[in-house]
């Protein structure tokens, strides 16, 4: 079994059902004999540019491991998603459960960052 690192863009108005996406994805998975090991969920970033008249999209993460023939068939299944606008798929030598650089970068800009001026 190899190890695969995959990001989805997925379309923006199906963010609200975003956890179901997941889930049909970690059952394709399974179901291919692969094993599930790491997600991150980026939420709605800008796209460089239009990807089908869409300027937003959906961004997951996720580290598996499978067979070369089970990743065949996940992209045929990713490819029949139509919720599913692009994806990369990338093999990897091992599996990271460090947070992405990306997740990293949204975790510090959703920090408030105020700065007490009084004396």
């Amino acid at each position: 079994m190899r190890y695969y690192e995959i990001v989805l863009m997925i379309h923006p108005d199906q963010s609200e059902f975003i956890l179901k996406i997941i889930d049909d994805c970690k059952k394709s998975i399974a179901n291919l004999g692969g094993i599930f090991h790491y997600l991150e969920d980026w939420g709605r970033l800008q796209l460089a540019y239009p990807i089908n008249k869409l300027h937003k999209s959906h961004y997951i993460l996720m580290y598996i491991e499978i067979l070369e023939i089970g990743i065949n068939k996940l992209k045929k299944i990713f490819s029949l998603n139509e919720n599913i606008i692009r994806n990369i798929i990338i093999k990897i030598k091992k599996i990271n459960k460090m947070p992405s650089p990306i997740m990293r970068i949204i975790n510090e800009s959703k920090v408030d960052i105020s700065i007490d001026n009084t004396i």
